[in-house]
């Protein structure tokens, strides 16, 4: 059986790009690197403002050595998933209520939209007052940051049902639920999907927040005592350790999105 050359360079060009698509985020990063080195050997900026990445380097190994990292991580990590769950949670449950009930968004959307325009480093201080100084308060916080992408995908994913294939499952008896599992959730979950990406970096922004107004521990704490310190390099390992966080939860979710959405592709080839 002969090939097909245009089949074969076609493949061949989509392995190419990607190949390409995957080095793209490690030569931004190295790119990223050498230019801070390059600024670093010219002393174009003041070590104080900007060290060398050897400065930060050794800090990270310092504070990995003597599990100061390991220990403000787990603790950010762990407000952050709480706070992510439960605002995600709600968002989508309420988000389904109003979706089917617009009578609904008219009762609620004055005190959601107030409170979601309002700077979560304004409010953050009335919930350490309310739910205390340990992780329960930036849980909340997270919470609070996570719930509104979640609610509004939930109800512009509802809402994005094709109106006959509603007709279509009302005309063969399917129940609410039948419905749901069947025709609702399929259709709207790569909007879903789509506003719990958004969430899961706004999560990092929710603890962080909550531990930078009052904590003991995490890498909120951590990045306030450095900066006390001046303790530069220190402060940038946190802050690289929080975009680390975040970017792992975004991944794990884009790869939960392409292994839920596989059947559009199918579909669409």
């Amino acid at each position: 059986m002969q090939s097909n050359p245009d089949h074969d360079n076609y493949r061949s060009a989509q392995k190419r790009k990607l190949a390409l698509r995957r080095l793209s985020p490690l030569m931004t990063i190295l790119f990223l690197l050498l230019l801070w080195q390059w600024l670093s050997d010219r002393e174009l900026v003041s070590p104080i403002l900007v060290p060398p990445p050897a400065d930060v380097y050794a800090a990270f190994a310092a504070a990995l050595d003597d599990g100061s990292l390991v220990k403000h991580t787990l603790v950010t990590l762990g407000e952050m998933l709480y706070g992510l769950l439960l605002g995600v949670a709600i968002g989508l449950v309420l988000g389904y209520a109003i979706a089917k009930a617009p009578l609904l968004e008219y009762i609620l959307s004055p005190i959601i939209v107030a409170f979601q325009s309002t700077p979560i480093v304004a409010y953050a201080p009335l919930l350490i007052i309310w739910f205390g100084t340990g992780p329960t308060s930036k849980i909340v916080t997270t919470a609070v940051i996570v719930f509104f992408p979640s609610l509004v995908n939930a109800i512009v994913g509802i809402r994005s049902v094709s109106p006959r294939l509603r007709d279509l499952m009302t005309s063969l008896n399917a129940g609410p639920w039948r419905a749901f599992r069947l025709l609702e959730l399929p259709s709207a979950l790569p909007v879903i999907l789509a506003g719990l990406k958004t969430s899961t970096t706004l999560a990092v922004i929710g603890a962080v927040v909550g531990e930078f107004v009052s904590a003991g521990s995490g890498l909120g704490y951590l990045v306030t005592t450095a900066r006390y310190q001046f303790d530069t390099p220190l402060v940038i390992v946190s802050v690289l350790t929080m975009t680390a966080i975040a970017l792992s939860l975004y991944s794990l979710v884009a790869y939960v999105e392409w292994r839920s959405l596989a059947w559009q592709r199918r579909s669409a080839a």
